[in-house]
């Protein structure tokens, strides 16, 4: 069906034609344009099913029942599964839409009107520590807004979060069990709440997440300004880095994988009218929950079957795009897995559900290929696991994935490759880089794996896992099972590039085909390594948000002033104004901040250009500080990937060790 390919110096011409004119597009079209994101869209779904339409009837060797005939169509079945989840990702991101404006004349219009509707803000805690809990709770009790009360929905039933409660204002509930998981809890909540305020408006933050003081003034307006609107979801946005972006060394030039599902998949998703909740940093209208019967408890994620229960009842979630919350990411690398694959459960659970958007009622057809595109977003990764390991299994096995050429595949596959990083790129705004993404992939790929085929036999009556978050992190970590898995597929893909040049049963000369795996395992083992160095933790120390302002130190019967690097809610580092090292001679003096006034502090440590000091507020001053801190972006993590940042972190960890 496909000619082959011509001589190399031919093919590239054309490899390096398409490239050229992706970057021309890249570079002369806007994002934020629908026709623009049309056209480019439209050109790499074109490269994308070329290649797809090669792959099927160019590279399959005949049908048979034998192994040579059947691993290379189960890579293609994976395969296809992810270029059909790519091209319905292309189509849906045809579309965006932003409600900044709407939510600027719904909180004009709500303060002309002088009125707050009521809001009941539910914290779902399980096991989280004080340190991570009063940040939620401090910056509930700090929103900007008239009518609010704040409850903290425990799943433990401990004593000295109630004390606590007591003492700062909240109101403290638990219940005898802890059936349902969260959507259990929150049910209990809302009925709880329903009995002492029966507030209109819900604001559910998981326990460590922390809303700006204007959440509810930006939220509540555009849940009450449409009927038809049940649910405001707003992102996650988090102060620190996730463990991949950490032991990469790379939290200032490599961008959390959620951001691109956040900041350009939620906005297309919500043009489409099939935007949906998260699970934190939502506002609910409770007349909504009430008509479906609360919080719907058949699956563990009972954020997205929330959106899909309204979804059949009429009722639409709308994406606001703007960073009104903060949250803790997972710090390290089971939690995150865990987290992942408690997301590929909950996701397959609600497709199954009688009621669900794929066999219910009441769903269009449009929210109906909607789900079907966040399911595939699940079952093509297996293909990751395919992919890493098919080099391997080609030269020690004699198994090829596919049979083709280093020729054909410049010609018919490096276009469709191309063209979907640049335009990933281009879309994402810089927020995605090839080979981290997909090592970013890896990681969780076996996990995902293994719970798509235990899903297989048993979808439900799993227990809910949360995500632990908090604790003591100092030590470094090593997650010996997966750095085993990563360790032994980066050494075999470099152990089949050398097996090609002194295997004593190969050729005297490389063939195309031998030289394209070859190519293939260099790739897997980049991938590989990049996954087996995150399996080697780093230790995190309490974190300190960076900022450089001038301050003022009072002490030693003087005032000097100096620059604040960083400051946590116990410690400051500061330095000469000008960057210099900072002469004191004591070790006790009081500094002034913005927003605390005179504070104690007290020296640490010393080194040639900084001094870290111990913050000693006061009660009050601590609340504030807490609040001033978590409920508000500072900058800290990366917005854009920078190649050079990712690549001199990676070298650093992968050969200083640092």
């Amino acid at each position: 069906m496909f000619p082959s390919a011509a001589d190399i110096v031919s093919v590239l011409t054309i490899d390096v034609g398409i490239l050229l004119g992706l970057l021309v597009m890249a570079r002369l079209l806007e994002p934020s344009h629908a026709s623009h994101r049309t056209l480019f869209g439209t050109t790499t779904a074109a490269l994308l099913v070329m290649y797809a339409l090669w792959r099927w009837s160019d590279t399959l060797p005949p049908f048979e029942l034998s192994a040579q005939s059947l691993w290379p169509r189960l890579f293609i079945a994976f395969e296809l599964l992810a270029i059909l989840y790519t091209l319905i990702s292309i189509v849906i991101l045809f579309r965006s839409t932003d409600r900044t404006a709407q939510a600027d004349a719904a909180q004009q219009l709500l303060a002309a009107d002088n009125r707050d509707p009521a809001v009941d803000v539910f914290i779902c805690t399980y096991d989280e520590p004080l340190e991570i809990l009063q940040r939620s709770i401090l910056g509930a009790l700090a929103l900007d807004y008239a009518n609010v009360t704040v409850w903290v929905l425990d799943d433990t039933r401990r004593d000295w979060l109630r004390d606590y409660c007591e003492r700062v204002g909240a109101r403290h509930l638990t219940r005898p069990d802890n059936r349902g998981a969260k959507a259990g809890n929150l049910n209990n909540g809302l009925a709880a709440a329903g009995r002492a305020t029966a507030a209109p408006v819900i604001l559910v933050l998981d326990a460590d997440f922390v809303p700006r003081r204007d959440f509810l003034k930006r939220t509540v307006g555009l849940l009450l300004s449409d009927p038809e609107v049940a649910i405001v979801q707003t992102p996650q946005f988090y102060y620190n880095a996730d463990p991949i972006q950490h032991n990469l060394l790379a939290e200032k030039s490599w961008v959390d994988d959620q951001r691109f599902f956040f900041d350009v998949f939620q906005p297309a998703k919500d043009a489409w009218g099939c935007a949906f909740c998260v699970g934190t940093s939502f506002v609910v209208r409770r007349d909504r929950l009430d008509e479906i019967g609360g919080f719907p408890e058949q699956a563990i994620s009972e954020d997205i079957n929330l959106t899909y229960t309204m979804l059949a009842r009429g009722y639409r979630t709308v994406w606001l795009n703007e960073p009104l919350s903060f949250g803790l990411s997972a710090e390290g690398i089971p939690e995150y897995v865990t987290q992942r694959a408690r997301w590929c459960l909950g996701t397959i659970q609600v497709a199954l559900l009688r009621n669900g958007p794929l066999f219910g009622r009441g769903f269009s057809f449009t929210e109906r290929w909607h789900y079907v595109h966040g399911v595939l977003n699940w079952l093509s990764k297996p293909f990751m696991v395919l992919l890493l390991i098919a080099p391997t299994i080609y030269w020690f096995g004699g198994l090829p994935a596919f049979e083709a050429d280093y020729h054909s595949f410049l010609r018919y596959g490096m276009p469709a490759l191309l063209g979907q990083i640049i335009y990933m790129s281009w879309i994402s705004r810089a927020r995605t880089l090839p080979l981290f993404m997909e090592a970013t992939h890896a990681v969780t790929c076996f996990a995902v794996t293994a719970t798509l085929l235990s899903a297989i036999v048993k979808p439900f009556g799993r227990p809910f896992k949360i995500t632990d978050k908090g604790g003591d992190r100092s030590a470094p970590r090593i997650h010996w099972k997966l750095a085993a898995i990563f360790g032994l597929i980066a050494a075999s893909s470099a152990a089949s590039i050398v097996w090609a040049y002194v295997s004593p049963y190969g050729a005297s000369e490389i063939s195309s085909l031998d030289f394209f795996n070859m190519l293939w395992a260099a790739i897997a083992m980049l991938i590989a390594f990049i996954a087996f160095l995150v399996c080697f933790e780093l230790p995190r120390s309490g974190h300190m948000f960076e900022t450089d302002e001038l301050v003022w130190l009072f002490g030693e019967g003087k005032i000097l002033s100096c620059r604040l690097l960083a400051i946590s809610p116990d410690s400051v580092r500061l330095s000469g104004r000008s960057g210099e090292g900072l002469e004191l001679a004591g070790w006790r003096y009081r500094i002034h901040l913005e927003e605390l006034g005179w504070t104690d502090i007290s020296m640490v440590s010393r080194s040639r250009q900084t001094v870290l000091a111990r913050l000693e507020p006061s009660a009050e001053q601590y609340q504030r500080l807490v609040v001033w801190l978590f409920s508000a972006s500072h900058g800290n993590i990366a917005a854009v990937a920078s190649l050079r940042g990712v690549l001199g972190g990676l070298l650093r960890r992968g050969f200083i060790g640092a």
